[in-house]
C-alpha cells in the first residue's frame, strides 16, 4: 500500500504528451466497450506499456471530482455586477455554492474565496474554471483545495 501519496492539479500544458494520450485512450475504451487496449493505444500513438504504467495515475480533473468540494481563490475587479456574473457561471454548470467570502477591495481588486460542491449533474469543471477566468474583470483564479 502506498504511503504519503500526493496529488497535484496542473494545467494541461504542463502535462507530458504521453499522459494526455493515456487519458484519451481511457476515454476511447470507455466510449467503445468493444475496443481493445491495443486498438486504443495504437489510435492514440502510445505503447500498451505506457498505457498500463499510467492508466491508474492520471484522469481528467472533472472525472474525479463528482460529489466533492472545490475551493477557488479568485482575484476580481471591484465592478458592479461582476460577482453576479461569476455566480451565474457556477449556476450554469449546476454546482452548489457552499461558502463565499469576499475581501474588501484594495486598489479596485477583491479576493473571493468560493467553495462549491460538485454534484452528479455538474458540467465539466475544467470548462467552468475556464469560463470564470474568461470573464472581463477576473484577474486570477486558483484551485486551492479539493476534498
Amino acid at each position: 500500500m502506498e504511503q504519503n501519496v500526493k496529488y497535484y492539479v496542473v494545467k494541461d500544458k504542463a502535462v507530458p504528451e504521453v499522459l494526455i494520450k493515456v487519458v484519451e485512450a481511457k476515454r476511447l475504451l470507455t466510449a467503445d466497450k468493444m475496443m481493445t487496449v491495443k486498438e486504443a493505444t495504437d489510435k492514440c500513438g502510445i505503447s500498451r506499456s505506457s498505457f498500463y504504467k499510467y492508466k491508474d495515475d492520471i484522469f481528467p480533473f472533472d472525472d474525479s471530482s463528482k460529489g466533492r468540494n472545490i475551493t477557488l481563490s479568485i482575484q476580481i475587479s471591484d465592478e458592479p455586477g461582476l460577482l453576479s456574473e461569476l455566480l451565474a457561471v457556477v449556476a450554469k454548470y449546476h454546482a452548489n455554492i457552499l461558502t463565499i467570502h469576499q475581501t474588501i477591495p484594495v486598489s479596485g481588486v477583491a479576493t473571493i474565496s468560493l467553495s462549491i460542491e460538485i454534484l452528479k449533474d455538474t458540467g465539466d469543471l475544467s470548462k467552468l474554471v475556464y469560463e470564470i477566468r474568461s470573464l472581463e474583470g477576473i484577474f486570477d483564479i486558483k484551485i486551492l483545495a479539493r476534498e
